[in-house]
């Protein structure tokens, strides 16, 4: 047996698209795809409006926040809850009392959970 760590302190901060109080831990990073890493956002944290890079699940396991897409209006989101987004598709996270969240990121996703609304 191994064990690793994932934590906030093991991952590095992104600052990109004017994001802050982001810190991502990497889980497993293939040379094409799956991408998985654990995100802690911050109080008043935030991922910045950006362009998916490949298809994105976005699973929620701890606080809350909101998250936008394409056009999309503001979406609340909670542990328990993943947000999708296709490739190319522009969105962005925020909290105000913090969030934790895998990210994966993958050229293929077949999601087996249920929506619980369509695409906005």
């Amino acid at each position: 047996m191994k064990i690793y760590q994932f934590t906030q302190e093991a991952g590095k901060t992104i600052e990109a698209f004017g994001s802050r109080e982001l810190h991502m831990s990497k889980i497993l990073s293939e040379a094409s795809s799956p991408h998985i890493g654990c995100m802690y956002l911050g109080e008043n944290g935030r991922v910045g409006r950006h362009q998916a890079g490949v298809p994105q699940l976005f699973l929620v396991v701890s606080g809350g926040g909101w998250v936008r897409g394409d056009e999309g209006p503001e979406v609340a989101i909670r542990a328990g809850y993943a947000a999708y987004w296709e490739q190319g598709e522009w969105h962005e996270t925020w909290t105000d009392n913090g969030l934790t969240a895998i990210v994966i990121e993958s050229e293929s996703l077949n999601i087996a959970m249920l929506p619980i609304q369509e695409s906005l």
